[in-house]
Order: C-alpha cells, then sequence, then structure tokens
C-alpha cells in the first residue's frame, strides 16, 4: 500500500519537479572542447588546461550523471595541453566511475584526436575528419624583414643555445635537426598513447595510423580510430531514452582573466618588446588559421 502511495504520489509530482528529478530521466552532461589547443591571444583564450580543467570537474560532479559526453571540434595546438586535458579527463573518469563518450564535429586531428582518446567510445558525424597523429612545429622568419626595415635587434644570452630557432634569426642546421629529434620523442608518445587506448580495436597498421595522415569518419572507423557514426543527442536518446537530459556545461572564463601574449615581455625597451610580441601575435593568428585551414575549414 505505502509504495503504491508513494508511486502514485510520484507521478502527480513529476509534472512541476525539475527536469533532472523527474522519474526515468538519465542525465549525461556536456562539455564542448573546441579550438585550437594551447593558442590563447588577446580575446580568444583558445583551449587550455586553466580554462577547461574547472568545467570538466562540474561536469563529473553531476549527480547522477550516467555518462560525460565530450564533443570535440579541434584541429590540435600544443601537445602538452592536449595531454594536460587528456589526464585531466581519465583521472575524473577513473575517480568518478564514469564513462566517457566522445562526439567529433568538424575535425578531432593530432592533440583534438588525444582528446577524443580520453573518452571510451568515439562517435563522429559522418563528414568528420580525424587523426593527423603526428606532430608538426611551424612558424615564420623574420630576419629578412628587419634587415629590410632597417631594424636592429640586439638579444643577449647565457648559453649558446638560449635562442635556438629564433623567429628573428637565420635558421641553422644543428637546431633543425635537435627540433626533429623533440618531435620524434613526442610523436612515440603520442602513438603510445593512441595504442593504449585503442590498441584492442585499431585495424590500421602504424605507418599507415601514425604517418599524420587524417580520414574521413567512414573511414577512420575502418581503421579503428572511430567506433560509430552519429551525432550527440540522437545517440544519447538512443542509449539512454527519449528523457535523457544533457546540460550543456560551460566554460568560466572572466574576461581580464585572460592573458595577453606579449605584455608579459614589457620592460627596459617597452615599444621593441611590444612591437616583437605584436608580431609573434600575428604569427599565432597565422598559424590557427593555418590549423583549421589544413582540415578544409
Amino acid at each position: 500500500m505505502a509504495s503504491s502511495f508513494l508511486a502514485d504520489l510520484r507521478r502527480r509530482l513529476d509534472p512541476i519537479l525539475p527536469a533532472r528529478m523527474r522519474a526515468g530521466a538519465a542525465i549525461v552532461p556536456v562539455v564542448r572542447l573546441s579550438g585550437a589547443i594551447g593558442m590563447a591571444r588577446p580575446f580568444n583564450p583558445g583551449l587550455t588546461f586553466a580554462g577547461i580543467s574547472r568545467t570538466l570537474d562540474r561536469a563529473f560532479a553531476v549527480k547522477g550523471a550516467k555518462a560525460v559526453a565530450l564533443v570535440i571540434n579541434s584541429p590540435g595546438g600544443a601537445p602538452v595541453q592536449s595531454h594536460l586535458i587528456y589526464r585531466r579527463i581519465r583521472l575524473l573518469a577513473d575517480e568518478k566511475k564514469i564513462p566517457v563518450i566522445a562526439f567529433v564535429e568538424d575535425v578531432a586531428a593530432s592533440g583534438g584526436y588525444m582528446l577524443a582518446c580520453a573518452a571510451d567510445e568515439i562517435v563522429a558525424d559522418p563528414f568528420s575528419i580525424v587523426g593527423s597523429i603526428g606532430v608538426v612545429s611551424a612558424g615564420f622568419g623574420f630576419d629578412r624583414v628587419i634587415d629590410k626595415l632597417g631594424i636592429d635587434r640586439r638579444v643577449y644570452t647565457a648559453g649558446t643555445r638560449k635562442v635556438m630557432l629564433d623567429p628573428f634569426q637565420p635558421e641553422k642546421a644543428e637546431d633543425i635537426e635537435r627540433l626533429k629529434a623533440i618531435q620524434q620523442d613526442i610523436h612515440a608518445a603520442f602513438s603510445g598513447l593512441v595504442k593504449q587506448r585503442r590498441g584492442d580495436v585499431l585495424t590500421g597498421d602504424d605507418d599507415t595510423l601514425f604517418s599524420g595522415e587524417f580520414w574521413a569518419a567512414p573511414q577512420a572507423q575502418e581503421l579503428g580510430l572511430v567506433d560509430s557514426i552519429g551525432e550527440v543527442r540522437s545517440f544519447l536518446r538512443a542509449r539512454y531514452g527519449e528523457k535523457v537530459l544533457t546540460p550543456v556545461i560551460e566554460q568560466r572564463a572572466g574576461f581580464f582573466s585572460r592573458r595577453l601574449p606579449g605584455l608579459s615581455a614589457l620592460g627596459g625597451d617597452a615599444a621593441g618588446a611590444a612591437g616583437a610580441g605584436f608580431a609573434q601575435s600575428l604569427a599565432a593568428q597565422a598559424e590557427e588559421r593555418a590549423l583549421w585551414g589544413r582540415f578544409g575549414l
């Protein structure tokens, strides 16, 4: 009798209860991981560990969550920032014992794919671009520009390699060789991470998977880089029911908390430092645009 009464009471109260408290409503908080990773600049905080870590904490703290959904749209970026975000997701998932599902939008490439590997399952749109498991270092050389402009740049160091790959100086063969050796180490670590997370389902050989090539989602699925084709809303409804709730956990970032690249360098020669910072900011914007452009975006 008591159980019958309580069931009837719950049924009557259901329409006026908050959605997350209604009977039969599964909750899957959603976190968006969008943008180039680690490329913060004025008016664009980028995707960084510092910027997203609290958002992830809040998502995994949602009471009764059946899973956490990551909506990923990133062409990659800084390897360390990518790995820090990846590690935070895995630590929270293991601590809370909550499964993670990644949903790829336009692209999950390079560091963006590393973020997807933090999930237990990867779902992509049929038109998504996936892969680019490799390491790249790109920049611009300004040495001939400052020569033409008649600018005299003065740099004083302690340490013979302190200005290695300085964009305002000509390239040196030994610097390029050193950079490539570092890239090989990072590439090996990245490949190992993918094998650790996806090893049971990968079907492609190492030369194919880790060449830096990228694929549309259906072929990526054949290679084992993606588990299924779909999109977040319909996929979660099919798995958790039509009443599934998908609250988006927004990133909280105040305008004045954003660091402006180049400003920290201002010192005695403020005009020169500001000019160098401005040039580097333009280079960073061009580099980010090139990251997206590589995938036709």
